[in-house]
Order: C-alpha cells, then sequence, then structure tokens
C-alpha cells in the first residue's frame, strides 16, 4: 500500500516575503508571458527555479542557475527550514468558494510503493529530460504531483480549522492555505488512511516518472524513494474536474469538418458562430463543434462508443481525429479559450468535452484502466512556493 511520509520543509519566511509575491502555477502552465511576470514580481518568486533561465553573467546554464538561486534564498535566510518532519495540511478556495482540502507529503515511489500508485490518464510523449535536469541539479521536489486517495473519510484526518501558518493569493484570485502538521497521532492517522488504498496520479504524471528515474542508482540515498505529493480524497465534495477541449487548425482547404464528425455523430445545427450561442453552448457543458460558419451540439450514434471503447468523450472524439488529413491540434482548459481561438482565427475549429465525473474517475481507477491523454483538468492548481522538500536523508529527519 502507499507509504506516506512527513518531510522537514523548506519555506519561504512570511517575515521576509510577501508569500503571494512569491508562489507560481505549476511550470507546465506557464506561458512565456506568464514567466515574465512573475518572475518580475519579486526576485525571489519560484518561477525563478521550476521554470528557469541561464545566467549568462555567470555562466551558469538554467538549472545550474536554478540550484544557485536556491542555495542563495537559503543563505539569505529566504528560505527557512521547519525544524522537524512534517506533513502540510493544504487548502485551495477558488473565487467562488468552493474549497479543496489535500495534505502534502513525500510519497513512495520505490519498488515496494509504486505497485500502489496508479497513473490517470496515458501519458503524451515529451522530453523528460528538462525536469529530470532540473532535479538533479537542484536535488529537490520544487512542485508536488496531485495523487487521489481511494480511502473514504482521509480528509478527516488532517482538515483543519484553526488559522493557517502560512496563506497566498494568486493572479486568478485563488487562496492557497498551509498548516504545518507535526502531532505525531495525526501524521500516523494520515499515513494510515493514505496507506490503507491506492493512489491516482491526477497531475504531475511527468515529474513522478521523472522522480522514478532519478532514483535509479541512487540506492545510497533513501529520500529518492519519494516525491513530494499533494494527496486529496477522490470525492465529489473535494474536487473540481473540468474538460479540456480540442482546437484544430492547418486543416486543407475546403474540408467539410461537419461531414468529417457525422461519420461518429449526429449533428444538430444551433446557430451562428456569435456570443450568445457560444456562451449558451460552453456554460451547459455541451458537447459541440465551433467553427466561424456556424455551431453544432455533437451526439453519440449507435456503434460510436463501442468502438471509442469508452463512453469518454476524449475517446470518442478521438476517432473522429483519427480519420481527419494532417493537422495541428492544442489543447484548451476553457470554452472561452476555444471560443476566442476561432474568432481570432488561430483555429479553424474548436470541438468543446464535456467534464469527466468523480465517479468515472473512481471507476476508472478501481479498474486500473488509463483514461486517454487529455481528458481532465484538475483545478486550481497547486502553488509552487508554498512548501519544498529538498532530497538528502539529513532533510527528512
Amino acid at each position: 500500500m502507499p507509504r506516506f511520509e512527513p518531510f522537514r520543509g523548506l519555506r519561504y519566511d512570511a517575515a521576509r516575503v510577501d508569500l503571494s509575491m512569491v508562489v507560481a502555477p505549476p511550470y507546465d502552465v506557464i506561458g512565456p508571458e506568464e514567466r515574465a511576470r512573475l518572475a518580475n514580481r519579486h526576485s525571489a518568486n519560484a518561477v525563478r527555479v521550476e521554470l528557469p533561465e541561464p545566467d549568462h553573467r555567470a555562466g551558469l546554464d538554467r538549472y545550474d542557475s536554478a540550484a544557485g538561486q536556491l542555495e542563495q534564498w537559503q543563505e539569505e535566510g529566504i528560505l527557512v527550514r521547519d525544524r522537524s518532519p512534517a506533513l502540510y495540511a493544504y487548502r485551495m478556495v477558488s473565487p467562488g468558494g468552493h474549497a479543496t482540502n489535500g495534505v502534502i507529503g513525500a510519497l513512495g515511489i520505490d519498488d515496494g510503493s509504486a505497485e500502489a500508485i496508479l497513473p490517470h490518464e496515458q501519458t503524451l510523449s515529451r522530453a523528460k529530460t528538462d525536469r529530470l535536469d532540473l532535479l538533479t541539479a537542484t536535488r529537490a521536489n520544487l512542485s508536488p504531483i496531485w495523487g487521489l486517495s481511494l480511502t473514504a473519510g482521509l480528509t478527516d484526518a488532517f482538515c483543519r480549522s484553526d488559522p493557517p501558518r502560512a496563506e497566498a493569493v494568486d493572479h486568478g484570485g485563488v487562496r492557497h492555505q498551509l498548516w504545518v502538521v507535526e502531532d505525531p497521532d495525526v501524521i500516523g492517522a494520515v499515513q494510515r488512511a493514505v496507506g490503507a488504498s491506492p493512489v491516482v496520479v491526477a497531475d504531475g504524471h511527468h515529474r513522478y516518472e521523472t522522480a522514478r528515474s532519478y532514483r535509479e542508482g541512487r540506492a545510497e540515498d533513501s529520500s529518492a524513494d519519494l516525491v513530494m505529493a499533494l494527496i486529496v480524497e477522490l470525492s465529489e465534495d473535494q474536487l473540481e474536474v473540468g474538460p479540456i477541449h480540442r482546437a484544430l487548425s492547418e486543416l486543407p482547404d475546403g474540408l467539410d469538418l461537419v461531414d468529417a464528425c457525422s461519420s461518429w455523430f449526429d449533428l444538430t445545427r444551433v446557430g451562428d458562430f456569435n456570443e450568445r450561442t457560444t456562451s449558451a453552448l460552453g456554460e451547459s457543458g455541451a458537447l459541440a463543434l465551433l467553427m466561424a460558419s456556424g455551431t453544432w451540439l455533437l451526439s453519440p450514434k449507435d456503434g460510436t462508443l463501442e468502438a471509442a471503447g469508452s463512453e469518454l468523450d476524449s475517446s470518442m472524439v478521438a476517432l473522429v481525429m483519427a480519420e481527419l488529413p494532417d493537422h495541428e491540434l492544442e489543447y484548451l482548459h476553457s470554452w472561452q479559450e476555444g471560443v476566442r481561438a476561432v474568432a481570432d482565427e488561430k483555429a479553424q475549429a474548436v470541438l468543446l468535452l464535456r467534464p469527466v465525473s468523480v465517479t468515472q474517475i473512481a471507476e476508472w481507477a478501481r479498474d486500473g484502466r488509463r483514461m486517454p491523454p487529455k481528458t481532465t483538468y484538475f483545478h486550481p492548481k497547486p502553488a509552487t512556493g508554498m512548501v519544498f522538500r529538498t532530497l538528502g536523508g539529513e532533510h527528512e529527519r
């Protein structure tokens, strides 16, 4: 069963910095403009180590630059290590008021533990050397992977009502709150709850795989057998799950996309491409096709679910895209982005998908099945900089 350990976290000193000025989103959702904005907010913003740039003046590549920054912030007292091993209760409160409660600790990734860690989605191939080079240089877990626990009632083991030890508000208005959990009884209760069921990797598959690669050949370093993880109970109360939409471009002139979709879907035209129609489709969470020439609702034909191998929109839409000529595909996290992409002629068409339910995620996890790539979007995202975990046995005790 999953192993979940406390660790001596490295955290920003609230007396030295405003935490809201130094936290950042995970690296894989930061674009160049956002990266520049964050780096300019504060000289110790976490983006400088999470998504580093080379220091040409010092002759350092981006990875050595990140390691140097991390060391410098510790020497200057901007980052301070907690006095004893702890777990970290963590709450994210969306602007709308929904709260996601989780607990950060070190999740076992050794051969004995890995069997209880279940992948949630198939991953798209991408170079993993970037994260591995960063981990090797910094010897630190800079942002947590996100795991979902199948243990009912896990939240009750750590959820706090007292004021948090640290608090930050990110650029999107999400409030991030952190509690340091040092009570051995509470730590033990959380460990037993996490250890009672498999953990499903919801976000951070590549960081998980990178951590597994890093531990190879480092048998002398027991801290490499663990990776920093935010564990959240797999329940409707705790999770906000959104869809990931598909934007299509570079399609050949003259291609009838409505006809292409009709192989697998019945299409109903609902109106022109205008604000009223697109807003209605987006806010209703419909399975739909948006193009400058109009908007359509999609309904699976008989046999589509069987051919796709599942009831998921991502599986069914993949049937259409597999039959299209060569094209460019972009993934979008909101229907508003899809509307803008079509309006600005950055996409010829956008397929709006419906969100997957928590019940579906749980069923697939219990069956040991992986959902297709880019099926779920868990939000809000844990902030980088609430706590760091450095590797090396002395930091675990």
